[in-house]
């Protein structure tokens, strides 16, 4: 099992929204960046759990934990004109993005703030806190997520 942050902004959607979805589970779309897609399509597995970050937020912070439970397929709304996701590149036979559903496990009863994660010494590493790292889907240790976990 691997662990990993996904980034979201709560407008868009957020932990509430993954909660309120039909058996609690809803597909990862929309991510536009090729490092991140690739994450989606040949790393992100059944089973691993995801940090659920909320960006670009007063404060961000990670929220809650949730559950990878379909491993990466084809985002279906880059073949949506109306989608604000369409990618004209992106067809059927060649999907140029991928996407994963997760599954909501759990809310913090209060965000990890973006500072509080700064200020813990043991996630000095984490990718998140890096100067400059922009992607909404990162890699995160074992260390790092139970590290993260006992900051509830």
């Amino acid at each position: 099992m691997r662990y990993w942050l996904f980034k979201s902004e709560p407008e868009t959607f957020s932990i509430d929204d993954l909660r309120a979805r039909r058996n609690q589970i809803e597909h990862w779309d929309g991510v536009r960046n090729y490092q991140a897609r690739n994450m989606l399509r040949d790393e992100v597995k059944a089973g691993d759990q995801v940090l659920f970050y909320h960006s670009n937020c007063k404060p961000p912070g990670i929220v809650g934990v949730a559950e990878v439970v379909k491993e990466g397929y084809p985002d279906f709304t880059a073949w949506n004109p109306e989608s604000s996701y369409y990618d004209p590149r992106s067809t059927k036979e060649k999907p140029q993005w991928f996407m994963v559903d997760i599954k909501f496990v759990e809310k913090f009863p209060q965000i990890i703030s973006l500072d509080d994660l700064k200020q813990n010494s043991k996630l000095h590493e984490m990718l998140i806190l890096r100067k400059g790292n922009r992607l909404s889907v990162t890699p995160v240790t074992a260390a790092e997520f139970k590290t993260i976990l006992k900051m509830v």
